[in-house]
């Protein structure tokens, strides 16, 4: 067998492994990227596999072209209106967040490596930046339901915060390999910030224009369907090197280009999604099976024990002053704050950029890439393996949304604003509740026909939908969520357990926007009311003392207390289908009345009536034995 077939037989392989590996490691609450490395690790030299890989040039080559294609991608998965509400404070996480976050790691590296102070800055650039890769999938893939503004914050910050990480990387490496000792003086650090200046400005105006002439390009050319997205990724890549070579920043503005491309409507949008999403998922396994590759474990022995207390200072200390410094200044509660500065993992990026002092030949260089990859190991197994329970211990995750039913799109010309979509409806679907004339559906959608055993109907034929319907659509895509909802099965989750009792199937934080979790499960709430915290909502509408097992039914769903604290609601469950016993049911939900379209005499007589029923309730209630 030639090399090259055992090149190709090795790399399809380590694939498909890791490909299966990751499914089951889903069932461990494993991340993803973690295995991909340890698999890499396990085929390298000191694992079974024993494949010989010390190239870093051909690393640093993969890692950028994967870089590119996770950034693009990203782009075209992030909505403008979320990245335009949270640009100021991911800016300032991704420059000044990345810098404090850099100093406060060079510190610890300068005392437990006991380096020089422009080497210990240098280990603190490396690891500075959160890895957008790590980020989205993580966020993605478990399904965590947060806050449209902190996902966009936490997305945006791993999409705009490489440039800065580079560039003080760059720098350092630099002014170490200079033969002259510079050091940080004036002159330098102007230039530093000229030089971050022209990364910034250039990637966005390259990005900008670069995904604003590729909007152009598909949609007046006609090729072949399997064409666009080829085009697409070649397009992407072509940019970020043509950026790279100017000395802007090519992943900022891969970043912005998907993020273009994304945002507006063009003849191919399904085909390039799909097609990205799948290339993505290839460039994330291939950058890190070779970035496992390229590390001898048994060489990661010396430095281990002070990189760990690096990647203590960095999670515990550093990151957290970085985020605090960063959103301290918006409206993101202490527990949002919190979140942000744990789920900021180390992946690929510092492992990429650590192979660039190697490329230098820089003194200690295999040190310093030890390092960093004894701290981006430590991040995956911590953070990565925690989130869940982070999201749950600082109150910011959402209940989880319906698993989204099977749908089939076709999309149609660019001039129209809509494309056909087919749902198969599933049973224990929100549209199974109501008769088809009044389903939530909203006023851009129409609702074409439905097929059913085989048979076309047209809507005003059928009273109700069946599960198993297929249910065929005219509809824009960001409607696409709400269409979810409706046809897609109610999604399980463990049960909330507040003092040993079962209390609703899915568990909240108080301080969650009432809103959010209506348009989650289906229920009306007065627009005047959406924005209030979940707490101030329950207070508003039960009366008496609020205490854990306390109810308010608002149509099919009921919302319990499962923990109050002076007065205030702590933490909520939710259930779907409640039983229809009175006593169960404190609080019928008069507040309709409170809707903006009434007048205040009627708001007042609403309040009076549901404040009368849930005294009557309460009385008729039957008592504990």
């Amino acid at each position: 067998m030639d090399i090259a077939n055992q090149l190709i037989l090795v790399a399809s392989g380590l694939i498909l492994v890791s490909i299966f590996a990751g499914n089951i490691s889903q069932r461990f609450g494993a991340p993803l990227l973690l295995v991909f490395l340890a698999l890499g690790m396990l085929a390298g030299e000191d694992g079974p596999g024993g494949i010989r890989f010390d190239n870093y040039q051909t690393t640093y080559l993969v890692g950028s072209v994967a870089l590119a294609i996770i950034l693009f991608d990203g782009g075209l998965r992030t909505r403008w209106k979320d990245l335009r509400s949270v640009a100021l404070p991911a800016g300032i996480l991704a420059s000044l967040g990345v810098l404090i976050t850099a100093i406060i790691t060079a510190v610890a590296a300068v005392f437990l490596l006991g380096i020089g102070w422009l080497e210990g800055l240098l280990v603190g650039s490396l690891v500075a930046s959160t890895d957008a890769a790590a980020v989205f999938l993580l966020l993605h893939l478990r399904g965590m339901r947060l806050r449209d503004k902190l996902r966009a914050v936490l997305e945006a910050e791993a999409g705009l915060n490489d440039p800065m990480a580079v560039l003080l990387t760059v720098a350092c490496v630099s002014l170490l390999a200079s033969p002259v000792d510079v050091g940080f003086n004036t002159e330098t650090i102007f230039g530093l910030a000229g030089s971050f200046l022209r990364q910034m400005v250039g990637g966005l105006v390259a990005g900008v224009a670069g995904g604003y002439l590729l909007l152009v390009i598909i949609n007046r050319l006609n090729i072949a369907s399997g064409l666009y997205p080829v085009m697409t990724a070649a397009w992407a890549l072509l940019m970020f090197s043509t950026a790279q070579e100017f000395g802007a920043s090519g992943f900022l503005g891969a970043y912005v280009a998907g993020l273009v491309v994304g945002n507006n409507r063009h003849k191919a949008t399904l085909l390039i999604d799909r097609f990205h999403d799948g290339l993505a998922w290839l460039a994330q396994i291939a950058m890190f099976l070779i970035l496992g590759l390229l590390v001898t474990p048994s060489a990661l022995k010396p430095v281990a024990l002070p990189a760990l207390g690096i990647a203590f200072v960095l999670m515990v200390i550093a990151r957290p002053v970085a985020t605090w410094v960063g959103l301290r200044w918006f409206s993101y509660s202490r527990g949002e704050i919190g979140f942000v500065s744990w789920v900021g993992l180390r992946g690929a990026v510092p492992i990429f950029l650590g192979t660039i002092p190697v490329l230098t030949n820089l003194p200690n260089a295999h040190v310093y890439f030890g390092v960093v990859y004894v701290i981006v190991l430590t991040s995956l197994i911590v953070q990565g393996w925690t989130v869940g329970y982070a999201g749950r211990r600082f109150g910011v995750t959402l209940p989880p949304r319906p698993v989204p039913p099977p749908r089939f799109g076709i999309h149609l010309p660019t001039d129209i604003g809509r494309d056909m979509t087919a749902y198969a409806v599933q049973a224990k679907s929100l549209a199974l509740r109501r008769p088809l004339a009044r389903l939530p559906i909203p006023d851009d959608v129409d609702l074409v026909s439905i097929i059913r055993d085989g048979s076309l109907h047209q809507p005003g034929t059928l009273e109700y939908l069946a599960a198993g319907d297929d249910v065929l659509l005219m509809a824009p895509a960001e409607r696409l969520p709400v269409l979810d909802r409706l046809f897609g099965e109610r999604q399980s989750a463990m049960p909330f357990e507040a003092g040993g009792d079962l209390l609703g199937l899915f568990a909240f934080s108080g301080n969650v926007d009432i809103g959010d979790i209506a348009d989650a499960y289906g229920f009306w709430v007065p627009e005047s009311q959406r924005k209030w915290p979940a707490h101030q909502f329950m207070r508003r509408h039960i009366w008496g003392p609020m205490g854990k097992g306390r109810r308010l039914r608002l149509g099919t769903v009921e919302l319990v207390v499962a923990k109050a604290a002076e007065g205030k609601v702590k933490s909520l469950t939710l259930e779907l289908d409640p039983s229809l016993k009175s006593w169960r049911v404190v609080q019928p939900a008069l507040i309709w009345f409170e809707a903006e379209a009434w007048t205040p005499g009627l708001a007042a007589l609403g309040t009076k009536l549901q404040r009368g029923g849930q005294w009557l309730i309460a009385k008729t209630r039957p008592k504990a034995k």
